[in-house]
């Protein structure tokens, strides 16, 4: 074996979770090394969140292009290159990944680009050895403490064809666009790309097993397929058969096309699986001090099988880097806000446990007085020009009577991302409708929660 160094803590994995994880444990004066197989940032910086986030807002821009042309205001033409795009989406995460390393080596952390694997556990020491990228040559490490961040990667469907099919990861390598683009599943992942393929000029089949969007309720789900992905054609309760070069085959026909599967993530665990227990769905099983079934081994972010959302991970990493030092906390049962990127982002929370899957009431919370309050969405800034087709969104508030507090809440507008937030921040807090009557908005807004719990 090589010559052996010592380090008292290794996170392994480098996107939100081990990467705050590392800042945190730094900002702590513990001694760390953060090692990252290819680029720091994670899934969210560099195939995932920001991504989306850069191509929709060229999605918007042309939306709302469109909107001001049909309006008589506006005139003229566009060209649009996805390959021009791509080109400074690239520029720019590389700047994000400079930021992010210069962040964690501030506190003196070391990080190594390259594949860990663990070559052996014994009660008081892990030890790991990097294949690192830049030389290509193995250095290995023993550690008192290992985090695993090690994050998710795309599911792959059991279907005939699917090395014929792009997933996510893959978006920014296209080197054209496809006249026609049959995204297969339902989820967020599925209806972002759907909606931003859309506005680039491509024919877009969504291909969905049973129900696009169930995490929405009805009425939010209803508007969104209605007016946020009317270009985009949905084909409910498909079942995809195969996957071929040019086209997918269906039990309801074949659709002609390029492929992309968005059908949901799975852990990335293989690295730790003999070491730790894990859960029925090969996620790391944790304990609310996000400590695996070994005392000195950790865990967080979406290789431990909870929502995958950034936030999320950053609070899991921040959380386990206190434990590791000995700083005990645990992760308390909250409300998490979501959105869907769209034209109009649609962002949604509740209570935790409150709900089933289809969004109903659990048996055991029946009994409760729940009121429901729907309204059109404001308008406003950047929901101005939508009045005039009535599609400045929507926002649902649900409030248990007994008691005033906000139970479940879900909005479609410009805004709708901060709104959600705050309230869920609220929602956590246990303020009620009541607190509102305060309440002073910023104006002009498009925030419609704060008009339906000063009225209710």
């Amino acid at each position: 074996m090589n010559n052996i160094k010592t380090v008292k803590n290794i996170v392994i994995g480098a996107g939100p979770a081990g990467r705050l994880a590392a800042l945190e444990l730094g900002k702590l004066d513990e001694e760390v090394l953060l090692i990252e197989k290819k680029h720091i940032g994670g899934t969210c910086c560099n195939e995932g969140c920001m991504v989306v986030c850069a191509l929709t807002d060229i999605s918007r821009f042309l939306r709302n292009f469109k909107r001001f042309e049909d309006n008589g205001f506006i005139t003229g033409n566009l060209n649009f290159s996805y390959e021009n795009a791509v080109l400074k989406l690239k520029e720019t995460q590389k700047l994000l990944r400079k930021i992010n390393q210069s962040e964690n080596e501030s506190v003196n952390n070391l990080i190594i680009y390259g594949n860990a694997r663990i070559e052996d556990i014994n009660e008081n020491e892990i030890t790991v050895t990097i294949k690192v990228n830049e030389t290509n040559e193995e250095e290995t490490y023993k550690c008192e403490k290992l985090l695993i961040a090690t994050g998710a990667k795309a599911s792959i469907p059991n279907i005939k064809g699917t090395n014929l099919s792009m997933t996510s990861s893959d978006i920014l390598d296209l080197k054209d666009l496809p006249n026609t683009l049959n995204i297969i599943g339902g989820g967020i992942i599925a209806t972002e790309l759907a909606n931003i393929f859309s506005s680039f000029g491509c024919n877009v089949n969504m291909i969905v097993r049973s129900t696009p969007l169930k995490e929405l309720e009805p009425e939010i789900r209803e508007y969104t397929i209605k007016n946020l992905l009317k270009d985009i054609n949905i084909y409910e309760n498909t079942e995809t058969l195969e996957i071929k070069e040019n086209s997918v085959i269906t039990n309801k026909g074949e659709f002609e096309g390029k492929t992309l599967l968005a059908t949901g993530r799975v852990p990335n665990t293989d690295l730790i699986s003999e070491y730790v227990e894990l859960n029925k769905d090969g996620s790391i099983k944790t304990n609310e001090f996000l400590q695996t079934s070994n005392k000195n081994i950790y865990a967080a972010g979406d290789c431990i099988g909870n929502i995958n959302l950034t936030p999320v991970a950053r609070r899991e990493g921040i959380c386990a880097a206190r434990n590791m030092a000995g700083y005990l906390n645990k992760i308390e049962n909250t409300t998490i806000p979501q959105s869907v990127t769209l034209d109009l982002d649609v962002s949604f929370t509740q209570k935790p446990n409150i709900y089933n899957e289809t969004n109903q009431l659990k048996e055991e919370q029946s009994n409760k007085n729940i009121s429901n309050v729907t309204i059109p969405g404001l308008g406003g800034p950047h929901a101005f020009w939508r009045i005039l087709t009535g599609e400045t969104g929507l926002t649902k508030v649900s409030i248990n009577n007994e008691d005033g507090k906000i139970e479940k809440v879900s909005s479609i507008s410009p805004s709708s991302v901060d709104d959600t937030a705050y309230l869920a921040f609220l929602m956590n807090n246990e303020f009620s409708k009541e607190d509102f009557d305060d309440f002073l908005e910023v104006h002009p807004s498009t925030d419609a929660y704060y008009k339906i719990l000063k009225l209710m």
